[in-house]
Protein backbone atom coordinates (compact mmCIF):
# COMPACT_ATOMS: atom_id res chain seq x y z
CA UNK A 1 0.00 0.00 0.00
CA UNK A 2 1.24 3.47 -0.88
CA UNK A 3 -0.25 5.12 2.23
CA UNK A 4 -2.47 7.52 0.30
CA UNK A 5 -5.18 9.46 2.09
CA UNK A 6 -8.28 11.02 0.58
CA UNK A 7 -9.61 13.98 2.52
CA UNK A 8 -13.06 15.47 2.00
CA UNK A 9 -13.61 18.96 3.41
CA UNK A 10 -17.12 20.27 4.12
CA UNK A 11 -18.51 17.44 1.95
CA UNK A 12 -17.51 19.31 -1.24
CA UNK A 13 -13.75 19.60 -1.63
CA UNK A 14 -11.55 16.54 -2.09
CA UNK A 15 -7.81 16.32 -1.65
CA UNK A 16 -5.33 13.45 -1.85
CA UNK A 17 -2.15 13.19 0.19
CA UNK A 18 0.62 10.66 0.63
CA UNK A 19 2.14 9.84 4.00
CA UNK A 20 5.36 11.50 2.85
CA UNK A 21 3.54 14.78 2.06
CA UNK A 22 1.91 14.76 5.49
CA UNK A 23 5.18 14.02 7.29
CA UNK A 24 6.89 16.82 5.33
CA UNK A 25 4.51 19.43 6.77
CA UNK A 26 6.17 21.90 9.12
CA UNK A 27 3.95 21.42 12.18
CA UNK A 28 4.35 22.06 15.87
CA UNK A 29 1.96 20.79 18.54
CA UNK A 30 0.99 23.71 20.79
CA UNK A 31 -1.44 21.94 23.14
CA UNK A 32 -3.56 18.79 23.27
CA UNK A 33 -5.71 19.62 20.19
CA UNK A 34 -3.95 22.72 18.85
CA UNK A 35 -1.22 22.89 16.21
CA UNK A 36 0.83 25.57 14.48
CA UNK A 37 1.88 24.96 10.89
CA UNK A 38 3.83 26.68 8.15
CA UNK A 39 2.99 26.17 4.50
CA UNK A 40 4.52 28.20 1.65
CA UNK A 41 5.79 30.84 4.10
CA UNK A 42 2.31 31.28 5.63
CA UNK A 43 1.45 30.61 9.26
CA UNK A 44 -1.68 28.68 10.29
CA UNK A 45 -3.20 27.77 13.63
CA UNK A 46 -5.24 24.57 13.61
CA UNK A 47 -7.45 23.29 16.42
CA UNK A 48 -9.29 19.97 16.40
CA UNK A 49 -12.86 20.00 17.75
CA UNK A 50 -15.20 17.00 17.99
CA UNK A 51 -12.75 14.30 16.89
CA UNK A 52 -14.46 11.03 15.92
CA UNK A 53 -11.32 8.95 15.56
CA UNK A 54 -12.99 5.64 14.68
CA UNK A 55 -15.13 7.25 11.95
CA UNK A 56 -12.21 9.48 10.90
CA UNK A 57 -14.42 12.60 11.08
CA UNK A 58 -13.09 15.81 12.54
CA UNK A 59 -14.23 19.38 13.06
CA UNK A 60 -11.15 21.55 12.53
CA UNK A 61 -10.75 25.26 13.06
CA UNK A 62 -8.02 26.87 10.95
CA UNK A 63 -7.36 30.56 11.51
CA UNK A 64 -10.94 31.17 12.79
CA UNK A 65 -12.61 29.16 9.99
CA UNK A 66 -14.42 25.93 10.91
CA UNK A 67 -14.17 22.90 8.58
CA UNK A 68 -15.71 19.43 8.62
CA UNK A 69 -13.06 16.91 7.56
CA UNK A 70 -13.47 13.23 6.61
CA UNK A 71 -10.27 11.22 6.12
CA UNK A 72 -10.15 7.93 4.20
CA UNK A 73 -7.02 5.82 4.34
CA UNK A 74 -6.08 3.34 1.65
CA UNK A 75 -8.04 0.50 3.27
CA UNK A 76 -11.19 2.68 3.43
CA UNK A 77 -10.74 3.51 -0.26
CA UNK A 78 -10.31 -0.15 -1.22
CA UNK A 79 -13.42 -1.17 0.74
CA UNK A 80 -15.39 1.61 -0.96
CA UNK A 81 -14.14 0.60 -4.44
CA UNK A 82 -15.25 -2.98 -3.76
CA UNK A 83 -18.75 -1.72 -2.95
CA UNK A 84 -18.53 -2.77 0.66
CA UNK A 85 -19.13 -0.77 3.80
CA UNK A 86 -17.68 -0.71 7.30
CA UNK A 87 -20.44 1.21 8.97
CA UNK A 88 -23.52 -0.47 7.57
CA UNK A 89 -24.34 2.69 5.70
CA UNK A 90 -25.54 0.54 2.83
CA UNK A 91 -29.16 -0.47 3.08
CA UNK A 92 -29.80 -4.21 3.02
CA UNK A 93 -33.00 -5.12 1.16
CA UNK A 94 -32.48 -8.82 0.44
CA UNK A 95 -32.09 -11.44 3.14
CA UNK A 96 -30.40 -14.46 1.59
CA UNK A 97 -29.55 -17.89 2.95
CA UNK A 98 -26.03 -17.80 4.40
CA UNK A 99 -25.74 -21.56 3.82
CA UNK A 100 -27.85 -24.44 2.48
CA UNK A 101 -30.42 -25.76 4.92
CA UNK A 102 -34.02 -26.33 5.96
CA UNK A 103 -36.47 -23.58 6.98
CA UNK A 104 -37.87 -24.48 10.43
CA UNK A 105 -39.86 -21.30 11.11
CA UNK A 106 -40.96 -18.17 9.27
CA UNK A 107 -41.88 -15.44 11.75
CA UNK A 108 -42.94 -12.68 9.33
CA UNK A 109 -45.28 -12.19 6.40
CA UNK A 110 -45.59 -9.67 3.60
CA UNK A 111 -46.40 -6.18 4.91
CA UNK A 112 -45.08 -6.77 8.45
CA UNK A 113 -43.12 -3.93 9.99
CA UNK A 114 -39.89 -5.10 11.59
CA UNK A 115 -37.27 -3.47 13.78
CA UNK A 116 -33.56 -4.10 13.55
CA UNK A 117 -32.80 -7.37 15.36
CA UNK A 118 -36.33 -8.84 15.11
CA UNK A 119 -36.40 -12.59 14.37
CA UNK A 120 -37.36 -13.22 10.74
CA UNK A 121 -36.89 -16.97 10.34
CA UNK A 122 -35.03 -20.03 11.61
CA UNK A 123 -32.76 -21.97 9.25
CA UNK A 124 -31.43 -25.39 10.21
CA UNK A 125 -28.01 -26.10 8.73
CA UNK A 126 -25.47 -28.72 9.77
CA UNK A 127 -27.71 -29.80 12.68
CA UNK A 128 -27.72 -26.25 14.10
CA UNK A 129 -30.57 -23.76 14.23
CA UNK A 130 -29.65 -20.33 12.89
CA UNK A 131 -32.00 -17.45 13.57
CA UNK A 132 -31.86 -14.78 10.88
CA UNK A 133 -32.70 -11.29 12.14
CA UNK A 134 -33.70 -8.03 10.49
CA UNK A 135 -30.59 -6.03 9.53
CA UNK A 136 -32.51 -2.74 9.85
CA UNK A 137 -35.95 -1.27 10.52
CA UNK A 138 -38.28 -1.73 7.57
CA UNK A 139 -41.28 -3.41 6.02
CA UNK A 140 -41.30 -6.96 4.65
CA UNK A 141 -41.93 -6.68 0.91
CA UNK A 142 -42.06 -10.41 0.19
CA UNK A 143 -41.32 -13.78 1.76
CA UNK A 144 -39.98 -16.33 -0.73
CA UNK A 145 -39.91 -19.39 1.53
CA UNK A 146 -42.22 -21.40 3.76
CA UNK A 147 -41.72 -23.72 6.72
CA UNK A 148 -40.07 -27.04 5.65
CA UNK A 149 -38.58 -25.55 2.43
CA UNK A 150 -35.04 -26.59 1.56
CA UNK A 151 -32.84 -23.66 0.49
CA UNK A 152 -29.48 -23.24 -1.20
CA UNK A 153 -26.72 -20.84 -0.21
CA UNK A 154 -27.48 -17.24 -1.34
CA UNK A 155 -31.11 -18.09 -2.16
CA UNK A 156 -33.42 -15.11 -1.61
CA UNK A 157 -35.50 -15.67 1.53
CA UNK A 158 -37.03 -12.29 2.39
CA UNK A 159 -37.15 -8.98 0.56
CA UNK A 160 -37.49 -5.72 2.51
CA UNK A 161 -38.43 -2.21 1.50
Amino acid sequence: MDNKYKVKVNGNFEFEFTREEIEALDTQKVSKNKYHLLKEHRSFTAEIFKPEFLKRNYEIKINSNLYSVKINNELDQLISEMGLSLGSSQQVNDIKAPMPGLILEVNVKEGDEVKEGDYLLVLEAMKMENTLTAPRDGVVKSVSVEKKDTVEKNQLLIEME
